[in-house]
């Protein structure tokens, strides 16, 4: 059984690349169109986790009214916080509400990642494992997201590194919360709280990702990054 020990060390990994990804926007910031590719080949990556990982394991546990209420539940949940980031974005001014409301946002994500990593590895170590891979290259962005839109906004270097650290510490909360709450955590329980993961994760990867991905002109390269991210992570699962 992976301890909390273990869960929190190898959390360190994703907090670590959210802070690559900070530093990475405070040395060159990304054109739109590379944004755009990391973006297609993160959410790749994503959807490879759930289908090889998490969906099957929901399939496999036969429980569907627990997992008709987890996914019910995840998908409501996703829908209140983008409505409330909505809102938060139009008190204030247009220029300064935006990248607030950006921060908001990857903050609640990046705290979902957290606790969806201590539900990996609740449900098992290699889904733990494959599950942190997968995040670890979607807070890359995240991180470079989040500085950019604070160096955009006029914000000094003080300010982006104390943001970008506060992000890493979201979401190892996130994943010391979700392993201590669901260590032991009853059959059914463990059943909808994964159920809430697929939803989360998928909401993830096509209302943020892909719909930011798809907000400048595409190119073939562009486009083929969302497979290429894909096979990657089904090929690390099958060396594992």
């Amino acid at each position: 059984m992976t301890t909390l020990r273990d869960i929190m060390s190898i959390a360190l990994y994703p907090a670590l690349a959210i802070l690559a990804g900070g530093a990475l926007s405070l040395w060159r910031a990304s054109g739109p169109r590379l944004s755009s590719a990391i973006q297609h080949f993160t959410a790749g990556v994503l959807f490879a986790a759930l289908a090889t990982e998490l969906l099957p394991d929901v399939v496999h546990r036969r429980q569907p009214w627990i997992t008709l209420a987890g996914f019910s539940l995840g998908v409501a949940a996703m829908l209140v916080i983008k409505r409330l980031t909505e809102k938060f974005a139009q008190k204030g001014g247009a220029d300064n509400a935006q990248p607030a409301s950006l921060i908001a946002t990857l903050g609640i994500d990046l705290a979902l990642d957290g606790a969806l990593i201590g539900l990996g590895f609740a449900a098992g170590q290699r889904q733990g494992i494959l599950l942190t891979i997968a995040l670890t290259l979607e807070v890359v962005f995240v991180g470079l997201s989040g500085g950019a839109a604070l160096r955009s906004a006029g914000s000094g270097r003080g300010k982006v590194v104390l943001v970008i650290a506060g992000f890493a510490s979201l979401l190892l909360a996130g994943a010391a919360a979700g392993a201590l709450l669901l260590h032991s955590a009853p059959p059914a329980l463990l059943d909808a709280v994964l159920a809430f993961g697929v939803a989360a994760l998928l909401y993830l990867v096509t209302e943020e990702l892909l719909t930011e991905a798809h907000e400048v002109p595409e190119t073939p390269v562009q486009t083929a990054m969302f497979f290429v991210g894909f096979i990657v992570l089904l090929l690390i699962e099958m060396m594992l």
